[in-house]
């Protein structure tokens, strides 16, 4: 792809919101994003020069910093990667260990950003930091170029449903500002994203250190780029919403204040709720209608994602914590087997066969775990895998002793997430996101083996387009032959 397209491309994404914005006071919704990549690549940097750019940091830090910071470079500017590396190990080592959260907003924007680990070690740590962001921001050393951990790093980030990607091209003035270099670099990592289903890409080069297209225009030493800042494009980003499925809220508490009123307390987690809608309470399965929606201070109209609520039903109905209302029309999946991916946090890993307790919201129940594949970090290829040790992503079963309720974390992050905890020793072992509800004997699924289709070009082309199919490309293959070979293959295996 040419410098020119690139830019083009960028351009094209970005102008329009650009005048939409202009129009827009502010966004009170923060944007949570993500710093990762490779060791030294700068990302702690980053996020400090951020912090400082947008005066996030008070005078005393500021005073600290240039302290602390002693003759950390050449060009006399503080160490800003010590606003971030709090932990005495990680100053000792220079690395990052622990994820750091920290908060800044410009005049458009507020954000609470995440500076993840860049060692493998610590990959468990890099997830955690992922499983609740909107945005990845990569960063890559411009001299080095894409690395390994780099391409770990960005498909942890897809794994854990992030579809918009930064990346940015840092510690470009070290090497002359070459347009060439940052071309390679832009096209080898959309190339890696695209083969990861994400399509949203915006490459910056940048200087951290130096503050270049970071919060301000860098187009004075670089002025063949024509895109925006790091800042400007987080301002235009967008959130992951919890409205892609009906309605879901997640009954913490049982509100019975006096005989008269008897409400279900929760936070909304997907779509929306309004007195008179039909609702499912699950796993019952018994149907009632809201009648009023209810908040610390007044009686609402209706409720979002986000919102706190008390609801009241037109009738007396068995609701218990741990069940979930929903939406009639709009209900997730239950069952007692479903797939999903997992990230294993302790030494232990995850043992097959051990029964472990899952907790999924307010609702917690006894699981069963059997490993089926782990990811190999190293070639982004799925393997066969009969445990999960710790830091490794894996694919698993997962079997109950009661019916579960879930989405699909690609449509809700709220009802399609869990943990699971040892039951001996109550730590969190493994963080993980349902892919899917599995089917039980009597379907396709009863028997360990491959499924062939024959379906018109055409069909293949969108089946394959589809988000579930997407998470699973690695494990499907497809061959294009005509009509009369699709019959005969057919025939063969009949016969």
């Amino acid at each position: 792809m040419t410098a020119q397209a690139n830019t083009a491309l960028a351009a094209e994404i970005l102008e329009v919101p650009h005048a939409e914005a202009a129009a827009v006071t502010r966004d009170s919704r923060p944007l949570r994003l993500i710093t990762c990549g490779s060791v030294d690549d700068g990302k702690s940097t980053l996020i400090g020069r951020l912090l400082w750019d947008t005066k996030a940091v008070k005078e005393d830090q500021a005073a600290t910093l240039r302290r602390d910071s002693g003759s950390q470079n050449d060009l006399g500017l503080p160490d800003f990667a010590l606003l971030l590396d709090g932990l005495q190990a990680e100053r000792e080592q220079g690395i990052t260990i622990d994820v750091a959260y920290r908060y800044f907003a410009t005049d458009r924007r507020s954000f609470i950003v995440a500076d993840t680990p860049g060692h493998e070690q610590y990959t468990r740590n890099m997830a955690t930091g992922a499983s609740t962001a909107d945005l990845a921001i990569l960063l890559v050393d411009a001299r080095a170029g894409l690395l390994e951990q780099t391409r770990r790093h960005a498909t942890i980030a897809s794994l854990m449903g992030i579809k918009q990607f930064v990346l940015a091209v840092n510690k470009f003035d070290l090497v002359a500002y070459d347009r060439a270099v940052f071309d390679q670099i832009s096209t080898d990592f959309k190339a890696l994203a695209l083969s990861l289903g994400v399509r949203q890409v915006t490459a910056i080069p940048m200087s951290a250190l130096k503050g270049e297209n970071v919060v301000y225009s860098a187009r004075s030493v670089i002025p063949w780029y024509e895109g925006p800042t790091l800042v400007e494009t987080l301002e235009l980003a967008t959130l992951r919403s919890g409205q892609s499925t009906g309605f879901r809220l997640p009954v913490q508490r049982v509100s019975r204040p006096g005989e008269s009123f008897r409400g279900y307390q929760g936070t909304v987690a997907g779509g929306a709720v309004k007195p008179g809608d039909s609702v499912a309470i699950l796993p019952s399965g018994q149907v009632a209608n809201v009648k009023q929606i209810v908040t610390f201070d007044l009686v609402r109209n209706a409720a979002v994602a986000g919102d706190a609520i008390t609801l009241v039903l037109d009738r007396q109905v068995d609701v218990a914590r741990g069940d979930m209302i929903v939406s009639l029309d709009a209900q997730p999946q239950t069952g007692l087997a479903f797939d999903a991916q997992i990230v294993a946090l302790q030494p232990d890993g995850i043992v097959p066969g051990k029964r472990y307790w899952l907790k999924a919201g307010s609702r917690r129940q006894r699981v069963q775990v059997e490993p089926v594949q782990q990811l190999d970090l190293k070639s982004g290829k799925w393997q066969s895998a009969d445990m999960l040790q710790m830091n490794a992503i894996g694919k698993v079963h997962l079997s109950f002793d009661e019916t579960a309720i879930f989405d699909p974390y690609e449509l809700n992050r709220g009802t399609g997430a869990f943990i699971l905890i040892d039951p001996d020793t109550n730590n969190t072992v493994a963080g993980g996101m349902i892919t899917a509800k599995r089917t039980e004997l009597g379907g396709l699924n009863a028997h360990e083996g491959r499924v062939i289709l024959s379906l018109p070009a055409d069909l293949a082309e969108q089946l394959l387009a589809t988000e579930l199919l997407a998470s699973r490309r690695d494990e499907v293959e497809t061959r294009r032959v005509t009509t009369s070979a699709a019959r005969q293959l057919l025939d063969d295996i009949d016969g």
